[in-house]
């Protein structure tokens, strides 16, 4: 009765129009009054409390980076080194794409900013090479996800907070399931265009490749600083955000000299704005986190999934389910908030290492990303590349399968995930 009472609240609020956050502390007031323990005091220091963590300070200092990365020319000369070593291939810019998402992936950590500076980079080029129009943003849109599955990356550190999971363990093991990602978009796209007669650019010079490397290396530096500091433990994830902003700033204004004093205060502002919705929506979830546990919601679901619990990899595939159907119709960040709290002592009590659920969900949120009928991605795709949503949908299907197959994976064989976890020291 608590847990229906629970979702209806929070579902009917959301179809009403109402903000996720505002749904998530209308949901919390609804469980307050059905255990009769409301209290505005409790509420809002409950609000104060879920935002007032040290890893949830890498917010605000990541976006930084990535949104000076978009604008310092970070971005620009990912692209050209690129299409220095791949350009030339059949469907050469659709590699390009592909190989840019993974870098950028590792630079900004935001789905939406990588999608958006994809398209407006990359499209133009692909159109005027005669490139499909719904392939092509299809696979750039396809190429964005794979940020918040590789770090440094916002969900990911919302996701270790929301479910006290290690953030520097959901860094490294984010890892290897974000270059299969990317080499499930080779081998796609290597099929899709298999007989397509597209424009073959000529192959780069060494010395063209040299000075793309040489003019890009500043960029390459920002993802190793990131996770060798990390990984050797100089750093905490935090701490790291804090050497990406710093390190971004510098390099864009000091070294590649494209960004100016007038253009960085706007940067900060843009991040700061953004901070400040994301920290109103994790406040909120915290205080829906403390009521779930209060009412033992947690329980009531286990209950539900009742034998399910003996059997993990039934249960992920069943949770996959859920959280794909909840993607279609949920951004990312707040699916996180909402469910985790309420699925991760069930995947805990079935034995399932929590930072492979958490990677889990995150890879499967993310495909919910450009599905419709929200798609936050496929909306920018869509508006940045002036495309209209059913030709992009259309586009973006052999890409989703290709996602799906390798989550059918890595739900049948988790060790695709754990090993390299173990390997890489997580």
């Amino acid at each position: 009765m608590t847990l229906a009472l629970f979702l209806g609240v929070l579902i009917g609020a959301i179809l009403l129009g109402l903000p996720v956050a505002f749904a998530l502390l209308l949901s919390s007031l609804a469980l307050m009054l059905q255990l009769d323990t409301f209290s505005v005091d409790i509420m809002a220091q409950s609000l104060i409390n879920g935002i007032d963590s040290f890893p949830l300070l890498a917010i605000p200092f990541f976006l930084v980076a990535g949104e000076v990365m978009a604008v310092g020319g970070l971005s620009k000369r990912i692209v050209r080194l690129a299409t220095s070593l791949l350009g030339h291939r059949k469907g050469g810019l659709g590699y390009v794409a592909i190989f840019t998402s993974v870098l950028l992936a590792g630079l900004s950590g935001s789905a939406v900013a990588d999608a958006a500076a994809l398209v407006s980079i990359l499209y133009p080029m692909m159109k005027q090479s005669g490139y499909p129009e719904g392939r092509s943003l299809g696979l750039l849109a396809a190429g964005g996800i794979i940020a918040p599955v590789i770090p440094p990356s916002l969900p990911l550190i919302v996701l270790g907070v929301a479910g006290n999971i290690s953030i520097a363990k959901l860094f490294i093991g984010g890892i290897i399931p974000g270059l299969m990602m990317g080499g499930a978009l080779m081998i796609t796209w290597s099929i899709v265009t298999r007989k397509e007669e597209l424009a073959v650019a000529p192959r780069a010079s060494a010395a063209e490749r040299w000075a793309a490397l040489r003019d890009g290396v500043w960029a390459l530096i920002m993802p190793i600083l990131i996770i060798g500091g990390i990984r050797s433990g100089i750093v905490t994830p935090t701490e790291a955000a804090v050497v990406a902003a710093v390190y971004a700033i510098i390099v864009s204004m000091l070294i590649y000299r494209e960004m100016t004093w007038k253009m960085l205060f706007h940067t900060l502002i843009s991040a700061g704005r953004s901070t400040a919705m994301v920290m109103f929506l994790v406040g909120s979830a915290m205080v829906a986190a403390w009521l779930i546990t209060i009412a033992q919601l947690p329980q009531q679901l286990a209950v539900a999934l009742g034998g399910l619990v003996e059997s993990p990899r039934l249960l992920m595939l069943v949770i996959m389910i859920i959280v794909f159907l909840v993607g279609m119709v949920m951004d990312l960040v707040p699916s996180v908030l909402i469910l985790v709290p309420l699925m991760l002592p069930v995947v805990k009590l079935a034995g399932i290492d929590p930072v492979y659920f958490g990677l889990m969900f995150i890879i499967n949120s993310c495909i919910g990303l450009i599905t419709p009928p929200v798609g936050s991605v496929l909306n920018v795709v869509c508006g940045v590349g002036k495309a209209p949503v059913s030709k992009v949908v259309r586009g973006t299907l052999p890409f989703v399968t290709a996602y799906l197959i390798l989550l059918g994976l890595f739900v049948i064989f988790p060790e695709l995930i754990t090993v390299p976890l173990r390997v890489l020291g997580g």
